[in-house]
């Protein structure tokens, strides 16, 4: 017990005795100038002991720390660190006449009692002590800190392997030498422990010049000194690593293991919401990342950053995730403990640029041009890396060969390091890839691989290249090696293999291993190794079969498939012809390998969850999850083509269940729409009746199962087709796959009904519903005070805006998507950014309530229409009201802009709608002839007609310039609630309290369609872009389109 409580003391020692050298040290700075330096790093060292002592005090106030207190490694490692401390404490001790000295300010008394060799074994000691003192605190957090409980939470956050700086994938990968990137280094370091400094540096650089190199090095040295939080190491062409979906999971956990103090907090929101994973990378961060942080912010913390590290942003392949990521990030500014900071790399490529040319990003970061570096700081550090780089090679190469073979001690000459320097500045990857050629034994020695690399510096005329033409010299020699004394004829036969062979590497959507490429490539695997091995400079080969293949820099695949070099290089490699021939080795492998029951489940009850991911990968091969996966995207990529298209549903046809159940069973049956659509979207001009038709009934039918198949794979056999209407070309198609045990079959329509997607989430009433530009979201407002957004073609909800503290009562979305307007009865109208959920602007003046908004058509201006009688027209930007326009003597309840923005259209209570000029705000019209409220008006596409929805039953279209009114749509049983054209202005849909919604011809007036399906009032209508889609909100909860 004694023991238990003694550790705590020794601890509060150690941080105080840490306090007092410091002091001393200051002292000691002030008096002693001759010692600065040897006085700066024990005071360093001392404060990094210092730290972890007050982090182990933290742990051991905490709810567990009575566990901690019974470590023994703990205290023995506090006793050593307590013993050493109080040694140097007493060696710094002024004397009795130096304290008086000391307070007379005559500091010349002071003499540092170290020297300099002295000063080494003090700072050895110390650092030795800090790395033990940290490893076991590490490890008694890891295993005492974190409850059963916590690790069992955190264990269901997925993360991407390989992405951080210390991975096996990432272990063969550099950094940098000493003596190297000296100032650039020095540059990040006072960066990222200067509180002064910005929160984001952004060291940006084209392609080559070493930024992941810089990341690597960063991040180690960070790790040193335990201040490293988190590091992802973005790569396009590995799924995990090239989207950022597991972003902010990733990192999450990397900072629970590096702050424990975390891990509570964490996991309380993976018990509150399982699928946190899912949810949109706002939500992720703010929950995994951000409030945790904030909860953790009054608990004692060290004075160091806490420091994270994104390398290769520009590789993340959605432009919008790019922008999300930087602006998220860019956040931790507001967490002021621990504190954090944010290291990122990229090419400076236009999303990027973008992403920190935010509004809420900017003033956050500090940016550095890492191709901008003078020429001879590069000169110098690429000639260190080459000189080392080169020596090594030479004492390799000649501990393995006989002393009549050696390279001399001269070897190379500096004159050829000087000319292999100005071959490679600005480009480290040539550098690198040029060692690596040179270790390649297979085509001779190190003499003769650097011979042909300096011929190519001959063949160019000039050392002073651009940039592309330096790419040639990096990679030309290591292909042109393979060609070596063979015959034009073979050489082309070997240039063909090639791009069969690594054409595919470098396009696959992510790294397959050779034994995975042997069975998806059909090409036998010592024909592929055989092919690899004489590779090694420019792709990352692992020794086993079973271990992914990878491109060592991502330039290689510029390289090869850039199309302005197809003339001058032989190995070019066609994309869209390989994406063929990868779309049609990845059917030809499923339709080989796809049956029922892929995992021997047999009870069609049986739920994913409950089986185990080691059994779905051993029955699911690697080659076989990519193919399911990827299929589509190199049929997408490959363009339309009728042989590919006849694959498709040839495949289709035999193994589209099967298809589904083993997307399922991989956890992807969510993305099956998203597949599909990309495939009817390539192949619509191309395709058979047959193979639309089936497209077409097969997202149907996913639309109505998803939650069944998603939960229950083989769901699929059974309930999915026996539920699915007669005439569903996918049920006539698979209905003989019905189990034999269902004797009865329930009762199913014979067709598709009108409703392609239901949207259930809101609580109350939904008010309006918006489609987006390009048709892909759908936006709707409720009783419930929240907006929110779903994807149209799954019915998952990506957003739930919350903020209103009153019914929301319209939605819209700007023209370009991006933004989202909502209007409260709380008087007000909030700007939304659409893919975070941010809100930027809370438009404030409206007296009541707010009835509708609207924005125009260049998405600059937004108008909302108000029970106080007014219309108000704002800056979406800056909020700033620019109109205030009056004349209704009732409620406005509906405003629209025409397409040119110049109009706006205004319906009330008053029975009229008035149009009005944007600018001036002068009313041109005023519509009179409903016979009770009008509730709702919209322009056509080309400005000219405006249509009104009122009370009395009736739908009006009028004429914009004349106010004459062209047609009175009669129908509807009860009030209309909402109106809308189509794109193409031909025609008009209504929304109705009597339950329907109906399409009419806004020439004739002929109605067309009436849409049954909602129990309430349907309160809003919209038409997608396109015109192919309605959308209805409706009293019943529910939006359907």
């Amino acid at each position: 017990m004694a023991e238990a409580l003694g550790i705590a003391g020794t601890v509060l020692a150690i941080a105080e005795l840490s306090a007092k050298i410091g002091s001393h040290c200051v002292e000691y700075y002030k008096a002693v100038k001759n010692a600065q330096d040897d006085i700066t790093r024990v005071m360093e060292e001392v404060h990094s002991l210092g730290v972890i002592a007050n982090n182990a005090l933290d742990l051991l106030k905490g709810p567990r720390g009575a566990e901690l207190k019974a470590s023994g490694q703990l205290v023995t490692t506090v006793r050593r660190a307590e013993d050493l401390l109080k040694q140097l404490e007493f060696k710094l001790r002024p004397s009795t006449a130096r304290e008086v000295f000391s307070r007379m300010h005559i500091l010349r008394a002071l003499k540092w009692p170290f020297k300099s060799k002295e000063v080494e074994g003090v700072i050895k000691n110390i650092a030795q002590c800090t790395r033990t003192f940290s490893i076991g605190l590490q490890l008694d957090m890891a295993t005492t800190v974190l409850s059963i409980d916590e690790k069992l939470a955190l264990d269901k956050l997925p993360t991407a392997p390989g992405a951080s700086y210390d991975s096996q994938a990432e272990e063969l990968s550099a950094t940098c030498l000493p003596d190297t990137r000296v100032e650039l280094l020095q540059k990040i370091r006072a960066w990222a422990n200067d509180p002064t400094s910005q929160a984001v540096f952004w060291l940006k650089g084209m392609a080559g010049t070493g930024k992941s190199t810089v990341s690597r090095t960063v991040a180690q040295e960070m790790a040193e000194h335990r201040q490293l939080g988190a590091s992802f190491f973005f790569k396009r062409g590995e799924a995990d690593r090239s989207n950022a979906s597991k972003v902010f999971t990733t990192m999450a956990l990397q900072l629970v293991s590096h702050l424990p103090m975390l891990a509570q907090h964490v996991k309380e929101v993976i018990d509150a919401e399982p699928r946190i994973y899912d949810k949109r990378l706002q939500d992720q961060f703010e929950k995994l990342i951000f409030e945790p942080l904030l909860k953790v912010q009054q608990q004692p913390c060290n004075n160091r950053y806490v420091i994270i590290v994104v390398d290769a942003l520009d590789e993340c392949e959605r432009d919008d995730h790019i922008k999300t990521v930087v602006r998220l990030l860019c956040r931790v500014k507001d967490i002021q403990s621990p504190r954090l900071k944010v290291f990122i790399t990229s090419r400076p490529e236009l999303p990027v640029r973008l992403g920190f040319s935010q509004d809420a990003v900017k003033g956050t970061y500090d940016d550095f041009l890492l191709h901008e570096i003078p020429r001879p700081i590069v000169e110098h550090d690429i000639s260190a890396f080459l000189q080392h780089e080169l020596a090594k090679i030479r004492a390799d190469y000649n501990s393995d060969v006989p002393g009549d073979r050696q390279l001399p001690p001269t070897w190379p000459d500096q004159s050829d390091i000087k000319t292999l320097v100005m071959m490679a500045v600005p480009l480290f990857i040539f550098a690198a890839t040029t060692c690596r050629f040179l270790r390649q034994r297979r085509f001779g020695d190190p003499r003769h691989q650097l011979r042909q690399v300096l011929e190519y510096k001959t063949g160019t005329g000039s050392s002073e290249v651009d940039l592309q033409s330096k790419l040639e010299l990096t990679y030309q020699p290591a292909l042109e090696q393979q060609l070596t004394e063979l015959s034009p004829f073979d050489q082309e036969k070997d240039i063909e293999q090639f791009r069969c062979i690594v054409g595919a590497i470098v396009i696959l959507k992510s790294p397959l291993s050779t034994t995975a490429l042997e069975s998806l490539l059909g090409i036998p695997r010592h024909v592929i190794d055989g092919r690899l091995d004489m590779l090694h400079s420019v792709l990352s080969i692992p020794k086993s079969s079973t271990s992914p293949v990878r491109l060592l820099h991502l330039s290689f695949r510029d390289f090869l498939v850039d199309p302005k070099r197809q003339s001058k290089n032989r190995f070019w490699v066609d994309e869209r012809q390989t994406h063929h021939r990868l779309a049609a080795k990845c059917l030809a492998l499923l339709n080989q390998s796809l049956h029922e029951d892929m995992c021997d489940l047999r009870a069609p009850a049986t739920l994913r969850a409950t089986v185990d991911v080691q059994k779905i990968n051993n029955d699911l091969s690697p080659e076989v999850q990519y193919a399911c996966l990827h299929w589509t995207y190199h049929t997408d990529q490959a363009g339309a083509s009728e042989s590919l298209a006849s694959d498709v549903y040839d495949f289709l046809r035999s193994h589209f269940l099967h298809w589904l159940e083993t997307l399922s069973l991989m956890g992807r049956a969510y993305e099956s729409l998203s597949l599909l659509k990309s495939l009817q979207s390539n192949l619509a001009m191309l395709c058979e009746s047959e193979l639309r038709d089936f497209l077409s009934d097969a997202a149907r039918f996913i639309r109505l199962n998803l939650f069944a198949i998603d939960a229950a794979p083989l769901q699929l056999y059974s309930s999915a087709i026996v539920f699915a209407p007669h005439e569903s070309v996918v049920r006539q198609t698979f209905e003989g796959k019905v189990p034999s045990w269902i004797l009865l079959q329930p009762h199913a329509d014979m067709n598709w009904d009108q409703c392609l997607q239901k949207f259930q989430g809101h609580i109350d009433c939904v008010n309006s519903v918006a489609f987006s530009h390009d048709s892909t979201l759908v936006a709707s407002a409720s009783h419930d005070k929240t907006v929110r957004i779903w994807h149209a073609d799954t019915g998952e909800c990506a957003q739930e805006l919350k903020g209103h503290s009153d019914w929301v009562r319209s939605v819209a979305f700007s023209h370009d998507s991006t933004l989202v307007a909502s209007a409260s009865y709380d008087n007000t109208v909030w700007i939304w950014h659409a893919d975070t959920g941010e809100c930027t602007q809370e438009l404030e003046g409206h007296s009541g309530w707010v009835n509708s908004v609207a924005f125009s058509h260049d998405s600059m201006l937004v108008a909302s229409a108000s029970r106080d009688k007014t219309v108000r027209i704002w800056h979406a930007d800056t909020g700033e009201c620019t109109q205030e326009l009056e004349g209704h003597s009732g409620w406005v309840n509906s405003v629209a802009f025409s397409h040119d923005s110049m109009l706006v259209a205004s319906a009330s209570s008053d029975k009229t709608v008035r149009i009005w000029h944007a600018d001036t705000g002068e009313c041109t019209q005023e519509l009179k002839g409903h016979s009770d409220w009008v509730n709702s008006v919209a322009f056509s596409h080309d400005s000219m007609l405006v249509a009104s929805a009122s009370d009395d039953d009736t739908v009006r279209i009028w004429h914009a310039d004349t106010g004459e009114c062209t047609q009175e749509l009669k129908g509807h049983s009860g009030s209309v609630n909402s109106v809308a054209f189509s794109h193409d202005s031909t025609l008009v849909a209504s929304a109705s309290a009597n339950k329907t919604v109906r399409i009419w011809h806004a020439d004739t007036g002929e109605c067309t369609q009436e849409l049954k399906g909602h129990s309430g009032s349907v309160n809003s209508v919209a038409f997608s872009h396109d015109s192919t889609l309605v959308a209805s909100a409706s009293a019943d909860k529910t939006r359907f389109c």
